[in-house]
């Protein structure tokens, strides 16, 4: 038998290798075998799993999915990007601007909360190449309730992400119980407590969750887009897409949710919301000396 190490990469059998995991912790059991805690390498998904389940994929394999996946991640920011310019805007205002030597432009700032360090670092990359200020904050899914108010307090954000890792727990059937997932009760109260702090959802708009995460809960909690509709995986940088949209889009338009899910990598599946002011602002005029 294989044996298994803690950052090792492997796939679940029972479920035909369909994801990546990497082997975040190794929990000996009563009975002397050993559970393991995965996360999903490129999806918002923890899981767990026996040995017997698990399988190392060939590293071509691996290869190959970091491939795709990295150039499925480059394709989604050139899109936005390009999307920008045919829209007439642009970068922040200490960027040069395509649009005219008169006019500057201010996108919305966003505040990322992320359970996962690791991918906080990937979307905080994504932020940086879309243009778009972002301060983020690691924080475990269980603390976040605890922190949002006064980390908005210190950011004071147009767009708070709440995020990290969810899954259902296995065998559970009841999608309309909030115990039967992994991390949703979090965000939901995190959710509340941010609309405590600012209850307009044109001032203060809000994405929360992650992979299978409880969409319903989340919308009727106060966020503007939530995973999961159908409860599949939602794609690690599916925040920064859902962030750049709002951000760059002209605070005088409704943007329709179609049109922001459709910026995803997961999609209408993974991910839903409510109509929503953009947070582009143009200024007049551009300072001779920027």
């Amino acid at each position: 038998m294989e044996e298994f190490k803690v950052g090792d990469i492997v796939v679940r059998k029972s479920y035909g290798g369909d994801v990546f995991f990497k082997i975040m912790e190794i929990v000996k059991r009563q009975d002397g075998t050993n559970l393991y805690i995965l996360k999903g390498t490129n999806y918002r998904l923890v899981a767990d799993a026996l040995e017997n389940d698990l399988e190392k994929p060939p590293i071509s394999k691996i290869t190959k999915d970091d491939d795709e996946t990295n150039k499925k991640v480059n394709t989604m920011i050139k899109r936005a990007v390009l999307q920008r310019r045919a829209q007439g805007t642009f970068q922040r205002i200490d960027m040069p601007s395509q649009n005219s030597n008169v006019t500057f432009g201010r996108p919305g700032k966003v505040l990322h909360i992320d359970g996962d360090e690791e991918y906080l670092n990937i979307c905080l990359k994504g932020y940086r190449q879309l243009g778009i200020e972002a301060q983020g904050r690691f924080v475990p899914e269980v603390r976040q309730p605890d922190v949002v108010m006064d980390l908005l307090n210190q950011v004071r954000p147009d767009i708070l992400v709440l995020t990290g890792h969810d899954a259902m727990i296995k065998g559970s059937q009841n999608y309309k119980s909030i115990d039967n997932y992994r991390n949703s009760r979090y965000f939901v109260e995190a959710v509340r407590r941010a609309r405590e702090y600012e209850p307009s959802y044109d001032d203060l708009v809000i994405f929360a969750g992650a992979c299978q995460s409880f969409y319903e809960a989340l919308i009727e909690a106060g966020a503007n887009f939530a995973s999961s509709p159908n409860r599949v995986f939602i794609h690690a940088m599916d925040p920064v897409f859902i962030c750049g949209k709002v951000a760059f889009s002209s605070i005088a338009k409704f943007l329709n949710p179609r049109e922001i899910v459709e910026s995803t990598i997961t999609g209408i599946k993974g991910i839903g919301g409510l109509e929503t002011r953009g947070k582009y602002r143009e200024g007049l005029p551009k300072s001779p000396y920027v």
